[in-house]
């Protein structure tokens, strides 16, 4: 792999692309002992779990994503990207992530314009202003990274999952809480449209210490259950 950075975090990000691209990840022990889940590890090779080492930049759309929709979330944080972060270093055009600073030092009703009302804009804040302690889980244990996530006011199991998979490489993180995951799970094992974190829990249980790798396969594949109903409407934060 040829790399090329630019800008003050050149040489970090240089030194951090092993583990970006996943060459410390390690999946002695993964045994795909169902059907399903052995086909799709002999056919989608080279998935990997890769970790960014950047805990806070992954909070921040892990945090907008909570209780909206996918489009939603994604809008909000397009939004908030290019109204507060800087233009990135290099011949892109580009922009970066907004810096803890300034996202700490942005009132929480100046998210409103992003979509994003006051409770999940002060969970932003808040992290933001203690971003030090966030960075410190990448050199921690797992069950201590997770404990002090999850110190943090309204950063739950589900949030610090999904900040797990991307920032530490955890393989074993199940984002439980998620509105679509059970039902995909579910799907994929057993051809049930519905289904509970519970019972996700209880098919991935085989799988322990490298449940994020299932998911991970299930969620390449394209696999995901049936819905029903009219799709969700967007919100309003009026008022919020």
């Amino acid at each position: 792999i040829d790399v090329q950075a630019w800008g003050p975090g050149a040489d970090w990000a240089v030194e951090q692309t092993p583990a970006l691209c996943g060459e410390h990840d390690d999946d002695a022990g993964f045994v795909p002992v169902h059907p399903l889940v052995a086909r799709l590890h002999r056919e989608i090779r080279g998935i990997r779990m890769p970790r960014t080492h950047a805990v806070l930049e992954a909070l921040v759309p892990s945090v907008i994503l909570q209780q909206v929709t996918t489009e939603e979330a994604v809008d909000s944080y397009r939004h908030l990207v290019n109204a507060l972060g800087d233009v990135a270093p290099g011949p892109f055009t580009l922009k970066l992530p907004p810096s803890p600073q300034v996202l700490a030092g942005t009132p929480y009703w100046a998210f409103h314009r992003f979509g994003i009302e006051r409770r999940r804009a002060d969970v932003i804040i808040r992290a933001a202003r203690s971003a030090k302690r966030l960075e410190e889980t990448v050199t921690m244990d797992r069950t201590s990274a997770y404990r002090r996530m999850q110190a943090f006011p309204g950063v739950g199991p589900w949030t610090a999952a999904k900040v797990a998979m991307a920032a530490l490489g955890d393989a074993d993180a199940v984002p439980v809480g998620d509105y679509h995951l059970p039902h995909s799970v579910g799907y994929a094992f057993e051809g049930t449209a519905r289904s509970s974190d519970r019972r996700m829990l209880e098919l991935l249980e085989p799988y322990r210490g490298h449940r994020a790798r299932v998911i991970r396969l299930i969620t390449a594949a394209g696999i995901s259950a049936p819905r029903f109903g009219p799709k969700r409407p967007l919100r309003t934060i009026v008022d919020r």
